[in-house]
């Protein structure tokens, strides 16, 4: 069984994911472009939770995803309960990274890392992270920290 350890998880989002049957291939068995889906809905939930997508396009700004890493542990079924974290581990001057893993009854299916960009509307080239995220980020590791000692 996997322990979360949450203190080193800036921002973390949870999600249950309901498996498909337009999710399984012909073996039985969650296809990989599947899991990239998920990823996408992890980072969606983090947006509506800590950084809203409406209000970023509102001042001219969003993100955009320029790698993900992924890599797949055990296989995931129809009937298996599934869930995903996904959290901000590390925020640059430009480029952010998240983290995330997807869990199926409790056991580590897969883990990937995505790293990304803000980017203006206006432009389209690649901005700073806006200060007050970086705000956000680096309270929520000042807390972190705080609780180890």
């Amino acid at each position: 069984m996997l322990v979360n350890n949450n203190l080193h998880r800036a921002l973390e989002v949870v999600l249950t994911i309901p498996v498909r049957t337009y999710d399984i291939d012909f073996m039985g068995i969650v296809s990989n472009i599947v899991y990239i889906r998920w990823l996408e809905d992890l980072r969606l939930k983090f947006l509506d939770e800590h950084w809203q997508l409406n209000q970023q396009i509102e001042q001219g700004y969003a993100p955009v995803l320029a790698g993900t890493e992924i890599e797949y542990k055990r296989p995931i079924k129809i009937i298996d309960q599934v869930i995903g974290r996904l959290w901000l581990s590390n925020l640059g001057r430009l480029k952010w990274t998240v983290q995330a893993e997807i869990l199926s009854n409790n056991e580590l299916a897969a883990v990937a890392t995505q790293k990304g960009a803000f980017i203006s509307l206006h432009n389209g080239r690649p901005m700073r992270i806006p200060e007050e995220l970086q705000n956000k980020y680096f309270q929520c590791q000042q807390v972190s920290q705080d609780i180890l000692i």
